[in-house]
């Protein structure tokens, strides 16, 4: 299937009967997620709210193509993604859906600038003036050159975001974005990210279990 469907944009993310397979045969909560028909658009911020064990992660994974094993359908712009083939998913994370996963998936040796000019590179979305910026107003402007891997975890997380942004988007989803972040920095890391959601006309569906980011008229879903 040609990634044409969802040019130039994916505009809406539908979840249909959708189960995580682990769950199958198992006595689910009432849930606005699974088992349901859910629709995520373009131009929205959603927060999946959940326990430890709900499926956050899960979904964010689905949505992003990095596992399948589940029942029911997921569907872009009203598109089976099962008919998806490995080119497709590569342009849709290319152009189309950026991820934060709860792990952040930074290169350690890598310094943290390094981190970003990789993902960078792949479109060349950002000039260097606004990534120094945003790692400026984050407070990890002085640790440009050092490797990830020796950036407290915060500073990490911070850095991570900035990777995320670091693409033409249609959907963020972000993975717990600032469980290890205070007040402060969540606030900073939410206006960039507004900033630049709404630069791109893009949405933002974030996870959190207890220390949600803090985007205004964010619709709440309860996992």
């Amino acid at each position: 299937m040609s990634t044409s469907a969802y040019l130039p944009h994916i505009e809406e993310i539908t979840l249909s009967e959708m189960l995580p397979r682990v769950f199958v045969g198992e006595s689910i909560p009432n849930s606005a997620v699974w088992l349901t028909n859910l629709t995520f658009r373009r131009g929205k911020n959603y927060l999946v709210e959940a326990p430890s064990g709900g499926g956050k992660s899960s979904l964010m994974s689905y949505l992003y193509g990095n596992r399948r094993d589940f029942k029911g359908k997921l569907l872009f712009n009203g598109v089976d993604t099962a008919a998806l083939r490995l080119p497709d998913w590569q342009e849709i994370r290319r152009r189309h859906i950026a991820y934060l996963p709860q792990d952040l998936s930074l290169f350690p040796e890598l310094t943290a600038i390094d981190n970003i000019k990789l993902k960078n590179s792949l479109t060349d979305h950002l000039d260097m003036q606004r990534i120094m910026e945003w790692m400026r107003r984050l407070g990890i402007d002085t640790r440009a050159d050092y490797p990830a891997r020796k950036m407290s975890i915060g500073q990490q997380q911070r850095l991570a975001i900035i990777r995320a942004l670091a693409m033409p988007f249609d959907f963020l989803i972000l993975d717990e974005p600032v469980s290890h972040l205070d007040s402060a920095n969540n606030l900073i890391a939410a206006e960039i990210i507004a900033e630049e959601v709404a630069r791109q006309g893009a949405a933002v569906i974030s996870t959190s279990v207890g220390n949600p980011i803090l985007l205004h008229s964010a619709i709440n879903i309860k996992l």
